[in-house]
C-alpha cells in the first residue's frame, strides 16, 4: 500500500468525520480575512470621526488571531489524540515516526490549505455585506462596494500558515514523544472515572458555589456607598474576579458533580434510563474538563458584558445626549446664538428660544454629601451653577427652599446626595443657607455649567439676593456666561439645522445635541462591532471544541449504547437522555456565563447609559440561540451513534 493511497483514504476519512472542523477553519478564515479586508478599504478612513475605523480594527484583529489560534491549536490537540491508536497500527505495519509525520503533514496540508482557500473565497464574498452592517450601526449614507485587497489576502496566508506550522510542531512533538504503548493507551486515559464521592470534592463544591456568591454578593455593593476609598474599590473588584473565576472552577470541579450526586442520592439509585445518561455522565466527565470549561465561561462571560455595554451606551445615545445637552442647540454667547438662528430663518425652520441667566457659585453640600470612593472626606464644596425657578418649567420653590436638577445616572454614583439637608450659598456677604427639599434627574442646563454636581434651583427672590452678593473673582476665573436654548417645533428639520451648526463651527462653548448623539453612536457603533464579532469568533469557536468534546465522548460510549439496545431500549429512549445530557452540557456553561455578565453589567451599567434590561437582554437572546446551535448538532451526531450501535 503506497504512502499517498494512504494520505487521500485518510483524507476523505477525515473530511467525514471532522466535517464541523473544516467548516470552523473555513469559517475562522472567511472571518479574519473579511475582517482585513475592512481595515485596508478606503471607506473606513472616515468611520469614528477622528479615530480612524481602519485603525481600530487592525488593532482588534490581534484579538482574532489569537482566538482563531488558540481554537485551532486546541482542536488539533483533540484530533491527534483521537487518532492515537491510528498513529500506533501505522507503527505497528513498520512506517517509522518520520514517515508519519510526513502523512499526518501531507493530509493536513491537504485539508488546511483547501479549507483556507475557501475560507478567503467566502470571505470575499461577505466582505460587502459586513461593511454594510458596519454602515448601519454607524447610520452612515454611503454605498459599501465589494473590494479586493492584496494587502488583506497576504496578512490571511502568513497568519494562517504560521497557525499552521505551530500544528505541524504540535503533531511532531506528540509523534516522537509517544511508544507504541502509550499510543494505545492516550483515549483510553483522557478521562477519568470515579465510583464514590470523596469528602474534599464535597467541599470543593460547596465553596465554588460559595465563592460565585459571595462575588455576585459584592458586585452589587460597589457602587452602593460602602467602599470610602479608591484603594477599597480596587480590592473590591479585584477581589470579585478572583473569587468568581476561582468558584467558577470550583463549580466544575466539585459542585456539579454534588449537586447531582445530591439528586441522585435523593432517588435512592432508582434512576431512570434518562437519568442514568444524563446525570451520571456529566458527574464524572464535567470535572475533567473545569479548566477548559471555566475559561470558556469566562471569556463567553466578558464577551457578552462587552457588548451589552457597548450597546447599552449606542441604544442609549439619544437619552444620554439629552442629558449632555438639554435643548437641540445650545450657545453661551448671544452673538453666537443670532448667527444661527438668522440661518434657521432663511431655511424657514421654526424653533423656540429658551434664555437663562446661571449664576456660578460655590456650594458647601458639606450636610447633604455622603463619602464614597470618589469623594474625599472633606471635600464638600460643589462649585456649579444657580438658576432660578423662574426660568425652569414646572419647577416652582419656596424662599429658603432650593432643588438639585440634572441629577442622576453616573453622577449619582460619584457623588451620593441626599434628597433633604442644609446646604450654604457661599456669598462675599457670607453664606445664605437653603433647605434642600428634592433631588431630580431632569436637566435644564448642558453639562458644562454643572460642572459635575447638578444645577441648584432658588426662589427667584433669593436668586436675586445671590447675584447681587456674587464672588467677582469667581465668576471673572469661571466665565460664566448666560445660556441660550434653541429647540426645534419640527424634528423632522434636525439634519438641515445640524448642518447650519456645523458649517458655522461655532465658537465654544455651544451644544448640538443631534450631534452628540451621532458622535456616541458612532463611537460606541464601532465598539459594538468589533466586540460582537470576536464574541462571535469565540461563540464560533468554543461551541466547536464543546462539540468535538462531545464527538469524543460519543465514541467512547458507543459499546454502552450497544448494550442497552440489546437490553432492548429504543433509539428514542435512548436518545431522550442524550437531549437531556446535551442540554446540561451546553446548558451550564451559557447559563454560568450569562450570570456573571449579568452581575458585572449590572454593576456599573450605569456609567455607559441611561437603559439596561432591553440592550443586555437582547444580547443575551440573541448569544443563547446561536450557542444553542451547537448543542442541537450535537444530538444529531449523538443520533447517529445510537443508530450505529447495533
Amino acid at each position: 500500500m503506497s504512502l499517498n493511497y494512504i494520505i487521500f483514504r485518510n483524507l476523505k476519512k477525515n473530511i467525514k468525520n471532522y466535517y464541523l472542523y473544516v467548516f470552523a477553519l473555513i469559517f475562522s478564515v472567511a472571518l479574519y480575512f473579511s475582517f482585513v479586508t475592512l481595515q485596508f478599504d478606503p471607506a473606513m478612513d472616515e468611520v469614528a470621526g477622528s479615530v480612524k475605523g481602519g485603525a481600530a480594527i487592525g488593532t482588534s484583529s490581534v484579538l482574532l488571531v489569537a482566538i482563531v489560534a488558540i481554537f485551532l491549536l486546541y482542536a488539533n490537540t483533540i484530533f491527534i489524540k483521537r487518532r492515537s491508536r491510528e498513529i500506533g497500527l501505522f507503527q505497528l505495519i513498520g512506517l517509522t515516526k518520520g514517515k508519519i509525520f510526513r502523512l499526518l503533514s501531507a493530509e493536513n496540508l491537504m485539508l488546511y490549505f483547501g479549507s483556507m482557500i475557501l475560507g478567503i473565497v467566502a470571505g470575499f464574498a461577505v466582505s460587502r455585506l459586513i461593511l454594510m452592517i458596519l454602515f448601519k450601526i454607524l447610520e452612515i449614507d454611503a454605498m459599501a462596494k465589494l473590494r479586493f485587497s492584496p494587502d488583506a489576502l497576504m496578512r490571511t496566508i502568513v497568519v494562517f500558515a504560521a497557525i499552521y506550522m505551530l500544528i505541524m510542531l504540535m503533531n511532531y512533538l506528540f509523534i516522537k514523544g509517544q511508544s507504541i504503548l502509550s499510543l494505545f493507551k492516550v483515549s483510553a486515559t483522557t478521562q477519568t472515572r470515579i465510583r464514590k464521592m470523596p469528602l474534599w470534592e464535597i467541599v470543593l463544591g460547596l465553596l465554588g458555589i460559595t465563592f460565585i456568591a459571595a462575588g455576585y454578593y459584592i458586585s452589587t455593593q460597589l457602587f452602593s456607598g460602602k467602599f470610602k476609598e479608591m484603594t477599597e474599590l480596587m480590592t473590591a473588584m479585584i477581589l470579585i474576579l478572583a473569587l468568581v473565576i476561582i468558584g467558577t472552577y470550583l463549580f466544575y470541579k466539585g459542585s456539579v458533580s454534588f449537586l447531582f450526586n445530591a439528586i441522585r442520592k435523593s432517588k435512592k439509585g432508582y434512576l431512570s434510563i434518562n437519568e442514568v445518561l444524563s446525570l451520571s455522565s456529566i458527574m464524572f466527565r464535567m470535572k475533567s474538563n473545569a479548566l477548559l470549561l471555566t475559561i470558556i465561561t469566562t471569556v463567553s462571560a466578558l464577551a457578552i458584558g462587552l457588548l451589552s455595554l457597548s450597546y447599552i451606551s449606542y441604544y442609549s445615545a439619544e437619552a444620554s445626549a439629552k442629558e449632555s445637552s438639554p435643548h437641540d442647540f445650545g450657545f453661551a454667547r448671544a452673538a453666537v446664538k443670532e448667527k444661527f438662528v438668522q440661518a434657521l430663518d432663511a431655511q424657514h425652520i421654526e424653533y423656540k428660544e429658551i434664555d437663562m441667566q446661571p449664576v456660578q457659585m460655590n456650594v458647601d453640600a458639606s450636610k447633604i454629601m455622603e463619602n464614597s470612593a470618589f469623594t474625599a472626606p472633606g471635600d464638600s464644596i460643589l462649585t456649579t451653577s444657580v438658576v432660578s425657578d423662574s426660568d425652569v418649567e414646572d419647577v416652582d420653590v419656596k424662599p429658603g427652599e432650593t432643588q438639585i436638577v440634572g441629577y442622576g445616572g453616573a453622577l449619582e454614583k460619584f457623588m451620593s446626595l441626599s434628597e433633604t439637608g442644609e446646604v450654604e450659598f457661599q456669598t462675599v456677604d457670607g453664606p445664605v443657607k437653603q433647605q434642600l427639599n428634592g433631588v431630580y434627574p431632569t436637566p435644564v442646563l448642558p453639562y458644562y455649567y454643572g460642572g459635575g454636581g447638578g444645577i441648584f434651583v432658588v426662589d427667584e427672590s433669593v436668586f436675586k439676593e445671590l447675584v447681587q452678593a456674587l464672588d467677582p473673582k469667581l465668576q471673572k476665573k469661571q466665565e460664566v456666561a448666560d445660556y441660550y436654548g434653541i429647540e426645534l417645533t419640527d424634528r423632522s428639520q434636525i439634519d438641515t439645522a445640524n448642518e447650519i451648526y456645523m458649517d458655522q463651527k461655532p465658537q465654544s462653548p455651544s451644544f448640538s445635541q443631534y450631534e452628540y448623539e451621532l458622535n456616541q453612536r458612532s463611537n460606541m457603533g464601532m465598539m459594538m462591532f468589533i466586540v460582537g464579532f470576536l464574541g462571535l469568533t469565540f461563540l464560533i469557536t468554543s461551541g466547536c471544541i464543546l462539540y468535538f468534546k462531545q464527538m469524543d465522548e460519543g465514541e467512547e460510549e458507543k459499546g454502552g449504547y450497544t448494550i442497552l439496545r440489546k437490553l432492548g431500549f429504543t433509539q428514542s429512549d435512548l436518545l431522550h437522555g442524550i437531549q437531556y445530557k446535551q442540554l446540561f452540557n451546553f446548558g451550564i456553561p451559557l447559563v454560568i456565563g450569562l450570570c456573571h455578565s449579568y452581575f458585572a453589567v449590572k454593576s456599573g451599567w450605569f456609567f455607559f447609559g441611561t437603559e439596561m434590561l432591553t440592550p443586555m437582554i437582547l444580547v443575551m437572546l440573541l448569544y443563547t440561540v446561536l450557542y444553542s446551535i451547537f448543542g442541537f448538532l450535537s444530538v444529531l451526531y449523538y443520533k447517529r451513534v445510537i443508530r450505529e450501535s447495533l
